[in-house]
């Protein structure tokens, strides 16, 4: 791939560099975008003496890219990346208001459905909802291993230009970039597999292959991404299609781009680091009792997932 001059890129600066910041941000960098990630220190120190190694299914390179543990590094950025774990959003979207550009596209690229509104509660940032489907996950520091998809659906309908404009410049990294006139819809699908698939992978240690696979397990992958669509259903969200759709859908997904991986709530606990099970089962959960939905199924998985995580530092 040639790189575009560097004049015709917007400055990108990628809030968390973990295996998502990582990938995405990487794939800008690789295609001429001057990127600054900001993340933890060995990854930082990387970056900065090596570059980001790309380990992709479709090419192995290491990019130059700029890394910092600071924050500020998101100054004069025209378009920020927002991928920390739902845990940090808050504290993270504080920490950035004090540098942040007020013309800067600020795209969330996170697990869940209230990262909008809780940035915007947090610290008035006004941010574009991103869906993302990839499977990637850190090798070491500075390296991403790429093992499945790696796209994008955008959306905001008071924003369209700003949406447009996002989705051009992933589209000319070579991230295929969908723009959705139902975000809330895209956002809640992926929220369903999230809570159909993340817990499951994590507590058997298991790949989305094994799981799609095994009868007993997609049994009750089904049962949980049925109360999960009742409960979507139930808040007033236009969801596409039938549950039945969906269920075909997720199971060739799960069985084919992303069969040997495993989902971000196992490579946390692979790592000891708390989950964002929160803001995925929690969420069901909690929106069920407020709704009058039974979700017996994902207070099951939500729980066993809190008694991992209260292990965890």
């Amino acid at each position: 791939m040639s790189a575009e001059p560097q004049a015709a890129w917007p400055r990108v600066a990628v809030m968390g560099a973990g295996a998502v910041g990582a990938y995405f941000g990487g794939m800008l960098a690789r295609a001429g975008a001057p990127v600054t990630f900001i993340g933890r220190p060995a990854h930082v120190e990387a970056i900065n003496r090596d570059g980001l190694f790309l380990d992709s299914l479709h090419f192995q390179q290491s990019v130059r890219a700029a890394a910092t543990t600071d924050p500020a590094g998101i100054r004069g950025a025209a378009l920020v990346l927002f991928c920390v774990k739902t845990l940090d959003t808050a504290s993270a979207a504080r920490l950035m208001v004090p540098h942040l550009n007020s013309a800067a596209l600020v795209l969330s690229l996170q697990n869940g459905v209230e990262n909008v509104q809780e940035m915007r509660a947090a610290a008035g940032i006004e941010v574009l909802p991103a869906v993302v489907y990839v499977a990637a996950a850190m090798a070491g520091p500075g390296r991403i291993k790429h093992s499945g998809r790696g796209d994008l659906v955008l959306g905001d309908r008071r924003r369209k230009d700003d949406v447009a404009r996002a989705a051009e410049w992933f589209t000319r990294a070579g991230v295929p970039c969908r723009i959705s006139e139902n975000i809330d819809a895209e956002l809640w699908t992926k929220l369903v597999w999230n809570c159909s698939g993340n817990a499951a992978s994590a507590l058997a240690r298991a790949t989305y292959g094994r799981i799609a696979r095994s009868e007993t397990a997609w049994e009750m992958v089904t049962a949980t991404a049925r109360e999960a669509f009742a409960v979507a259903r139930a808040a007033g969200i236009q969801m596409p299609g039938s549950e039945a759709d969906l269920l075909a859908a997720g199971r060739k997904l799960l069985d084919g781009d992303l069969a040997h991986a495993t989902s971000s709530t196992a490579q946390d606990v692979e790592r000891g680091k708390k989950t964002e099970i929160e803001a995925l089962n929690g969420v069901i959960v909690r929106k069920g009792r407020e709704l009058g939905v039974p979700t017996p199924v994902n207070l099951t998985l939500y729980a066993l997932m809190k008694l991992l995580d209260e292990k965890l530092p």
